[in-house]
């Protein structure tokens, strides 16, 4: 069966009260007359937000960043407002550098009127339930039935102390990009959808080529430490927040042997030429490179316009997998929405979250080009059919994960520990340090943090 691969996003929380306390005393005639009232009451409701969102005129301030160079802005705002043509909504765009720090700011002042915020990443999000200026949405999201399971156990590891503050309607995955030609013409078979870690290193070997001027990389891994430390979680037995990371010397030791072999490019090399990701697979001499899928877009336009020419046979797989584990499982970052609890228009603020983080929304970005939290199939089938995307199959079956891990999940030392686990991977990777002293420091720092 087709597994769905990222997300499903008001009505009004019909208030049910519980008829307990009055044990035998109460008659089933009582019961049932406390049962019709309750019923109505939460109809009224009910009726009164519909309202809310169908007739009355309203205007929403929606916060975001960078309004100008967004392509999906302005089609979810035009799909809402086509179903609801009584809201406006107004977009306030506070610019794309500072946001977080801005909207914390904001919001943590008196006065704020926004109804709805746009949340940029984990650790903004964290700072801001801290904060306390974000609504909980458990009830609202319980009872309207949205079914979480679409996000792949994303929500759960953006869920606080058991409550949800927002719901994701974008995420970038992330797969593994391949230069068909390479394979080609070194004749080895293309990579598949369903590759063990220990396949992918034998697959990257084949079609590397060492010969001085003539090099050709198996793979490829920019210097974010992403591309190493976190191939370890995607087992679903270990986080990066834990403060225990053994799990990730086999990984380490699978790309510094790479890196001496020659298979792939050398970290020193690459931090000290700035090399950005898109020009090195752009080059034509890289078979293989992991990366999200925010890299589709920029393949497809940059082919169409004539400026990338040597890898415009590209096609892409699934994240290999470790022994014994599911094909399917990837990283993926999420960009949220959230009301503040100072929102003038929460009836309507939650109607427009629901939407733009639902299958409504979902299908309005899959055909921005963008990857929508929440998919299907029909969803997948637009993503795959842009033009310029590759037509084979094993392509669009990329698109759909079994399990997405964050590549930080919310915990409110997230920058801290981001900073020792950063540092290490560096001196890994300029083999500076080995392994395991390295290790042992990334336990020593991080276990210091989460024990303050």
């Amino acid at each position: 069966m087709r597994k769905r691969i990222l997300s499903s996003l008001l009505a009004v929380s019909l208030v049910i009260a519980g008829i307990t306390g009055c044990g035998n005393a109460a008659s089933t005639s009582n019961k049932a007359e406390a049962q019709t009232q309750t019923a109505d009451a939460g109809q009224e409701q009910k009726d009164d937000a519909q309202g809310a969102t169908d007739e009355a005129p309203v205007t929403l301030k929606w916060a975001l960043w960078d309004v100008s160079s967004t392509v999906y802005y302005q089609p979810l705002i035009d799909a809402y407002t086509a179903e609801h043509p009584n809201v406006t909504i107004e977009m306030v765009d506070l610019g794309s550098t500072d946001y977080s720090t801005v909207l914390g700011t904001q919001l943590s002042g008196s006065g704020s009127d926004f109804d709805v915020v746009t949340v940029k990443d984990v650790p903004g999000y964290v700072t801001l339930v801290n904060k306390g200026v974000l609504e909980p949405l458990g009830d609202l999201i319980k009872n309207d039935g949205i079914d979480l399971s679409l996000y792949n156990g994303v929500t759960d590891q953006v869920t606080i102390d058991g409550q949800l503050y927002e719901l994701p309607f974008r995420s970038d995955i992330w797969v593994v990009y391949y230069n068909k030609d390479i394979f080609d013409k070194a004749g080895v078979d293309y990579p598949t959808n369903d590759m063990t870690w220990k396949q992918y290193d034998e697959l990257c070997r084949k079609v590397t080529d060492t010969t001085p001027g003539a090099e050709v990389y198996g793979s490829h891994y920019h210097t974010w430490r992403s591309t190493i430390q976190l191939d370890g979680i995607l087992d679903g037995k270990n986080t990066i927040v834990d403060g225990k990371y053994e799990f990730t010397k086999p990984y380490y030791e699978m790309v510094l042997a790479q890196q001496k072999d020659g298979v792939c490019m050398d970290y020193a090399t690459l931090k000290t030429q700035g090399l950005h990701y898109s020009a090195a697979f752009a080059q034509g001499n890289v078979a293989t490179m992991n990366m999200g899928s925010w890299f589709i877009a920029t393949l497809i336009s940059k082919i169409k316009e004539g400026e990338y020419t040597d890898c415009t046979n590209w096609g892409m797989v699934k994240y290999p997998h470790a022994e014994g584990v599911e094909p399917g499982s990837t990283l993926s970052t999420i960009t949220a929405l959230a009301i503040p609890t100072t929102a003038p228009n929460k009836d309507v603020a939650w109607d427009f979250v629901k939407f733009v983080s639902g299958e409504k929304g979902a299908e309005v970005m899959a055909s921005t080009g963008n990857i929508p939290a929440m998919t299907n199939d029909k969803i997948v089938d637009l993503i795959a059919g842009m033009e310029g995307f590759p037509t084979d199959e094993a392509s669009k079956e990329a698109l759909v994960t079994s399990h997405t891990y964050l590549e930080m999940p919310a915990n409110d030392k997230s920058s801290e520990i981001e900073a020792v686990l950063n540092e290490q991977h560096d001196l890994i990777m300029n083999e500076e340090i080995s392994v395991d002293d390295a290790i042992a420091a990334m336990n020593e720092g991080v276990q210091a943090i989460i024990g303050q």
